[in-house]
């Protein structure tokens, strides 16, 4: 075949029969395995050696994704994926992202996009509204949004900004000249250490906060003799993260007391709601964000939860000034007019890459075709299941919830020990008709089940429950 640019009429061609095999796919799903059989090195082992040299037909190409690619995947939009978090998406989603692919925009700059520019700035007020932020968050004021890769990279930023405010920007110049501190609870995500390793601060540079042991939300008595501590000893304390729905249970740390430390001590506060912060979009659910008035900065990802393809982190600033300052680069070969007029946003500013992707664009279009009620009716469902599967948990006495369930995972074990649960979820996984993930919870080995997925049914969670109970190690080890 001779290597030629793909023209207008093959790409129509050649792009309807992807969207065909896409529909398929996700027609398919429920009959497929969650999770892949196969030992690692299978995929790598069907691909060839090296490119070819001369180009392939496309039915080819196409082909190799039944033969090469499905049956090497874990299925995250199974409508029997229970792991970690969901990572939706959906057919708006993947049209926005197909459309912002064509266009091939590099939006780094107001100049080099100006709609890319515009319908990021106007998509995350729209979603600032949805879920009813603080107006200080709004682009309107003196703050605003943006989208970044992952809420670990929002963190990153804010940790970034926060230093650069602790050490009134001398980071920049002279280097760190003392000791910077951020702190987290002991449920808080991993993310956090790094971004401390990333901005400068060492491993010594994270302080983590203890937890109410029934609850596991950050003990606001336990920050305060942190920041006092630490004060005493000459540290300076840079951020506090908070967090909206641990990674681990969910839990929902008490904004009102910590923003009202961070307030007094002087130090920025984060707030990380990577997975819940979707749920704020029901008004009976906005609770969790009591508080959020405090906060500096604030993320949660649609990639998550809200039917919005993967990357896709939402992430709030109340003063945008404060974030360009700690972040802002301008080499002769950017400088633009209109960035020097100061009347537009070059979100280059806003984030450690140069460049950027279109995300906005699947984001408008999941926010039009849903609607409002369309995406809290996803979110209800979500939690409407979780709490079915929790009440069948609680009926059988060998089971326990051992975490409140507040949103759409449910944390559980057998009453027996670890090892006992290890092997229930072993077995659970094993044939790949459903797919769980475990955490530890008071140091005891617990079970994970999060809803999520647009195709999970309540026939979907009776059938990973009796799946469950049905893989239940016949003689449990001694009771925890």
């Amino acid at each position: 075949m001779t290597p030629t640019h793909m023209t207008p009429e093959e790409f129509r061609r050649h792009g309807h029969a992807v969207v065909d095999w896409i529909a398929d796919y996700w027609a398919t799903l429920g009959q497929r395995p969650v999770t892949s059989a196969d030992p690692p090195g299978t995929v790598a082992a069907r691909l060839p050696a090296g490119p070819p040299e001369l180009g392939e037909a496309f039915e080819r190409i196409l082909a190799d994704l039944d033969t090469v690619l499905t049956p090497g995947l874990t299925h995250w939009q199974h409508p029997r994926f229970f792991g970690y978090f969901p990572a939706n998406t959906s057919g708006p989603s993947v049209l926005g992202d197909l459309v912002g692919a064509g266009l091939g925009v590099q939006g780094m700059l107001w100049a080099t996009g100006p709609a890319c520019t515009e319908v990021e700035t106007v998509m995350l007020d729209w979603l600032a509204e949805l879920l009813d932020l603080p107006a200080r968050f709004r682009s309107t004021g003196t703050g605003g949004g943006v989208i970044q890769d992952s809420a670990s990279s929002a963190t990153l930023v804010a940790v970034l900004a926060a230093v650069h405010r602790a050490s009134r920007g001398r980071w920049r110049g002279e280097g760190l000249d003392r000791r910077y501190r951020v702190y987290t609870s002991s449920q808080g995500h991993s993310s956090i250490e790094k971004a401390a390793r990333i901005a400068g601060l060492g491993d010594t540079g994270i302080r983590t906060v203890g937890v109410d042991p029934d609850t596991l939300a950050m003990d606001p008595a336990a920050l305060r003799a942190a920041l006092e501590a630490d004060l005493a000893a000459g540290v300076v304390p840079a951020a506090v993260v908070a967090t909206i729905g641990t990674t681990s249970t969910t839990a929902v740390d008490p904004l009102p007391a910590i923003g009202a430390l961070c307030r007094e001590y002087g130090v920025w506060l984060h707030v990380d709601a990577a997975y819940a912060g979707a749920a704020a979009v029901c008004p009976e659910l906005r609770w969790s964000h009591a508080g959020l008035e405090h906060a500096d900065s604030y993320c949660f990802d649609p990639h998550k939860w809200l039917l919005t393809g993967f990357d896709c982190d939402a992430f709030w600033v109340a003063d945008r000034g404060e974030l360009v300052e700690a972040l802002t680069v301008m080499p002769e070969f950017l400088r633009n007019a209109a960035t020097e007029s100061g009347a537009v946003i070059d979100y280059r500013d806003w984030q450690v890459p140069l460049g950027r992707r279109f995300r906005a664009l699947k984001l408008w279009f999941v926010l039009r075709w849903y609607g409002v009620e369309g995406l809290r009716a996803h979110i209800r469902s979500g939690v409407a299941l979780a709490a079915r599967f929790a009440d069948r948990v609680r009926a059988d006495n060998r089971f326990e919830v051992v975490a409140p369930h507040p949103f759409s995972l449910v944390c559980f074990r057998l009453r027996a020990d670890d090892r006992t649960n290890a092997e229930l979820l072993r077995r659970v996984n094993a044939g790949g008709r459903a797919f769980l993930t475990h955490t530890r919870v008071r140091d005891r080995f617990t079970l994970r089940l999060a809803v999520g997925s647009p195709y999970t049914r309540e026939e979907d969670l009776a059938e990973t429950w009796r799946l469950i109970t049905g893989a239940v190690p016949d003689e449990p080890g001694g009771r925890a």
